[in-house]
């Protein structure tokens, strides 16, 4: 499941090296362009509402492998697609296979490790940052060759991702009437005010975290053009994401547990937060600057490491709700805000300046911050010690996946 989850997490990064060549060779322009997220994040996000829904009633495991048999098909599509709006078309196809996937997949890890729910959410993360790692390094080899490449790329490797949860995974049992989720369960979910104000503040910082990800190749590719650098291209940007993505798989598995266990997830979260609207505010002034620009994507993944791990683990601790749901209802409104990123940035960038999206991306990061301090009540169960959960804490975790 881990090594599935890697090549999953790799379409995340994959286009990021290759947008800018998509944007000159398909006519388009960088806000079209940075689309692909827009559609892709859009579908993710809404699917996911409903995907522990169709997991409990079909299973865990068929599941999965509607999802990767989705990616497969929509990515080779996408391969083979002649003009911008058909790649941010099939982008939303892959999307809905990936929302079926990621989802049911946190909650089959957890269910599959030994040694409780916190390694498997470490593991989960740990496939999480090598994916997004490797994704843009992978795009920017094949995208040397061709903007195509990576998708193809993407294709074969979920197809061998498909077939090893399909001979690997055990077989489950159908699940009975009795395990059924309701359509509606992810959405009264939100009810719960511990996990509406993860959700609201992830939601938010993930506004913050696609900025980054959707919009640096264009100004990292312009300001490579005036440095002289004419063969910087998509494997100079593959690089930059690689660098970043590493930094995200290292605190996500090595830095995060320790500080959480020294500081309490609460305080771990504002002050990551706080580290990356800093960061993304000293983006928005280095913009003209490769050195800069490039130091301050990879840096930022120290913190998003951090936040991604922390975050995970909160809402699987926040409420008593069976852990399916849980994931879903938290990972569709977080998407959310990563697909109005894109989008937004290539408005403002337009209108208002290079740097200015980093600005709009720190602005909602602080916000994410108010979130947690309005919702400062609701979160207290944070506050509690870690590392030794009690077996009532783990029956809440792991009770009720089908």
């Amino acid at each position: 499941m881990a090594f599935a989850c890697v090549i999953a997490f790799m379409g995340i990064g994959l286009v990021d090296p290759i947008l800018p060549a998509i944007s000159a060779e398909l006519d388009a322009t960088p806000a079209q362009s940075m689309l692909l997220f827009t559609s892709y994040l859009l579908i993710t996000g809404a699917m996911m509402f409903f995907t522990s829904a169709i997991s409990s009633r079909i299973g865990a495991k068929p599941t999965l492998l509607i999802g990767l048999a989705l990616v497969v098909a929509f990515a080779a599509l996408a391969g083979g697609s002649a003009t911008v709006w058909q790649i941010i078309d099939f982008r939303a196809g892959w999307g809905l296979g990936n929302a079926l996937f990621i989802s049911t997949a946190l909650a089959t890890i957890v269910g599959a490790t030994s040694g409780g729910s916190e390694k498997a959410i470490i593991l989960y993360e740990a496939a999480l940052g090598l994916g997004i790692a490797s994704g843009p390094l992978l795009g920017g080899l094949l995208g040397e060759i061709s903007w195509r490449g990576p998708f193809f790329g993407t294709a074969a490797l979920m197809a061998v991702g498909l077939i090893a949860v399909a001979v690997l995974l055990p077989r489950q049992d159908r699940p009975t009437p009795d395990q059924h989720v309701r359509l509606t369960a992810t959405f009264r979910a939100l009810a719960r005010p511990g996990l509406l104000t993860l959700a609201a503040s992830a939601l938010l910082y993930n506004f913050g975290f696609f900025t980054l990800l959707a919009y640096s190749p264009f100004p990292l590719e312009e300001d490579a053009a005036a440095a002289g650098m004419s063969n910087f291209g998509a494997m100079g940007l593959g690089l930059v994401f690689f660098g970043w993505g590493i930094c995200l798989a290292i605190t996500s598995v090595f830095v995060a547990p320790p500080l959480t266990r020294r500081f309490g997830r609460r305080p771990v979260l504002i002050t990551a937060l706080a580290g990356l609207a800093v960061i993304l505010l000293g983006m928005a002034l280095l913009v003209d600057s490769l050195a800069g620009l490039a130091a301050g994507v990879i840096v930022a993944g120290l913190f998003l490491g951090v936040l991604n791990t922390v975050l995970t683990e909160s809402v699987m601790e926040v409420s008593d709700l069976p852990r399916p749901v849980a994931s879903s209802t938290y990972s569709g409104v977080r998407f959310m805000g990563g697909a109005v990123a894109p989008l937004v940035a290539g408005q403002v960038s337009d209108a208002l300046g290079a740097g200015s999206p980093y600005l709009f991306g720190a602005a909602a990061v602080v916000l994410s911050i108010v979130a947690l301090l309005v919702g400062a009540r609701s979160l207290r169960v944070l506050d509690r010690a870690h590392g030794e959960p009690v077996e009532e804490e783990a029956w809440a975790i792991t009770g009720g996946d089908g």
